[in-house]
C-alpha cells in the first residue's frame, strides 16, 4: 500500500494539470521521474490509468474510477493538514492553568478577561487549587507559584512584581487587644491558621528586618484553606491574617482592616507561570504566556 501512495499522487497530479509538463513542475520533480512514477504504479496495478498522446493526457476508465475513489480521500488530508497548520499558527483550543486562588483573583482572572473577546477560538481553563500539582500528570499546561517555589527543570515567566506580606485584623479585634510590635508578640494573639494543601501543614509566618529573619507558627480558632477565607475572617474580627499586602490593600485603605508589623514585611519575588519546556508551543499557549508576562 505504503509504496502505491507516490504513485497514485502523481496520476491524480497528472490527471488535474492534464499535463505531464504541468503535474511535474507542481509536484517539484522532473518529467522524467513523473513519468516513471507513473509507469511503475501502472506495472504494479496490471492496468493502464492514463492514456498519453503527443499534445495531451487523459485518463483511462481504470484510472477515472480510480481517482473518483482516492482524490476525497487525499483532500481531506490535505485538509486535515491545512488546519493543523492554522492551529500552529492561529490562538486556538484550551490552554488550562493550576492556580491558588489569591492570583487567580488578582492575575490571571483579569488579564485572561481581557484576551478572549479577541480570540473568539480560545478557550482558557483556570483551575483554582492551594497545592502543588503535578502539572505534566494532571494534564495542565501551566501552574502558578511563587518564585522561590518553582522546580528547576520548569520554565518560569515572571507574572507579577515582587511582593510583601501584610498582617492584618479588624478595628473591632483591635478594639480589645494592643498591636504586636514584634513577630514574637503573635503568641498572644488569636490568629488565623492557613493550610497548605501540599504538605498538609500549617503555613510558617515568616518575617524579616534588618537581616533578622523570623519564623512564627501561631495559634488561634479558625483554621482555613483558602487566603479568601482567611482575609474574610480578619474582616468578621476572628483574628489576624497573614496574606500579600496587595490582596488585602483595598480594605486597609478603607479603614476595614489595620495592618500592623510593616517594618518585618520585607519584599520576596512574586507570582510566576511555570512549565515544562515545550520546542513547539501552540500559538494559544504563546499568546496566553505573553498576556501574563509581568513588565517593569
Amino acid at each position: 500500500m505504503r509504496e502505491n501512495v507516490g504513485g497514485l499522487l502523481a496520476v491524480l497530479a497528472v490527471a488535474r494539470a492534464g499535463s505531464f509538463t504541468r503535474a511535474a513542475k507542481e509536484l517539484g520533480i522532473s518529467q522524467p521521474a513523473l513519468s516513471h512514477t507513473v509507469r511503475e504504479l501502472e506495472a504494479r496495478l496490471g492496468v493502464r490509468l492514463l492514456n498519453r498522446t503527443t499534445r495531451s493526457v487523459s485518463t483511462t476508465e481504470a484510472g477515472e474510477r480510480l481517482l473518483r475513489t482516492i482524490a476525497p480521500h487525499f483532500d481531506g488530508i490535505e485538509a486535515g493538514l491545512a488546519a493543523l497548520t492554522e492551529v500552529r499558527d492561529k490562538p486556538a483550543g484550551t490552554v488550562r492553568i493550576t492556580v491558588g486562588d489569591t492570583p487567580a483573583e488578582g492575575i490571571i482572572l483579569p488579564v485572561v478577561a481581557k484576551l478572549l473577546p479577541d480570540y473568539p477560538d480560545l478557550r482558557v481553563e483556570i483551575s483554582v487549587n492551594a497545592g502543588f500539582i503535578d502539572i505534566v500528570a494532571e494534564r495542565f499546561d501551566a501552574g502558578v507559584r511563587l518564585g522561590d517555589t518553582v522546580a528547576q527543570d520548569m520554565v518560569a515567566a515572571r507574572i507579577s512584581p515582587d511582593m510583601r506580606m501584610a498582617i492584618v485584623g479588624s478595628p473591632g479585634y483591635f478594639a480589645a487587644r494592643r498591636a504586636p510590635a514584634t513577630p514574637h508578640d503573635l503568641a498572644a494573639h488569636s490568629c488565623i491558621n492557613l493550610r497548605y494543601t501540599a504538605t498538609s501543614g500549617w503555613a510558617i509566618w515568616e518575617f524579616e528586618k534588618a537581616g533578622e529573619a523570623v519564623n512564627v507558627r501561631v495559634e488561634g480558632q479558625l483554621l482555613v484553606n483558602s487566603n479568601t477565607l482567611a482575609r474574610l475572617g480578619a474582616l468578621e474580627g476572628a483574628g489576624l491574617a497573614y496574606l500579600p499586602a496587595d490582596y488585602v490593600q483595598p480594605f486597609v485603605r478603607s479603614g476595614a482592616l489595620v495592618s500592623v508589623l510593616e517594618d518585618w514585611c520585607d519584599p520576596f519575588p512574586g507570582y510566576f507561570l511555570y512549565y515544562p519546556s515545550r520546542h513547539q508551543p501552540s500559538a494559544a499557549f504563546r499568546l496566553v504566556v505573553d498576556a501574563l508576562r509581568h513588565r517593569d
